[in-house]
């Protein structure tokens, strides 16, 4: 029987106090948009293709444990508007960011996940528990960010 690596998901939501419009367009550009919304940890974000929404091909660096590990991913929309999903095009990792509307009519509910694919046993538990204490703080900071630039001025 194949050793097929198992997937673990991590997530964080948090309500944005902005309409889902312009939340979603911030996540979509990344040419100008995603990028300020990023945490410390992220770095070089380069656009190599596209820039805004489908067919966006992007390359960027992330730090875990004082290590750069660099990340190359595609960028699809399948509800546009609505889903922005990244796919690491050297792991078969998935981000996906989805906006769905919050309470009030101009929130946006926010939700930030990612699925990796991890080894089975014990070594996948270990690497599912490191995974998901290094990952959910990064994407509570980015959904802070977010909440900070998407309230304020277009420029800022």
């Amino acid at each position: 029987m194949e050793n097929k690596p198992e997937r673990h998901i991590i997530s964080a939501s948090a309500i944005i106090p902005a309409r889902r419009e312009r939340v979603y367009s911030l996540l979509a550009n990344y040419n100008d948009g995603h990028p300020r919304l990023l945490p410390k940890q992220f770095s070089n974000l380069v656009v190599e293709q596209g820039g805004i929404g489908a067919g966006t091909v992007i390359r960027f660096e992330m730090s875990f444990l004082g290590k750069k590990q660099p990340f190359r991913a595609a960028v699809s929309e399948p509800e546009p508007g609505r889903v922005l999903v990244e796919t690491y095009l050297d792991n078969g990792a998935v981000t996906t960011f989805t906006i769905d509307p919050g309470s009030a009519p101009a929130d946006s509910r926010v939700t930030i996940s990612t699925e990796l694919p991890v080894r089975a046993g014990f070594p996948g538990k270990i690497e599912r528990t490191l995974s998901t204490l290094m990952l959910r703080p990064i994407y509570k900071k980015e959904l802070e960010n977010l909440a900070r630039v998407a309230t304020g001025p277009f420029g800022s």
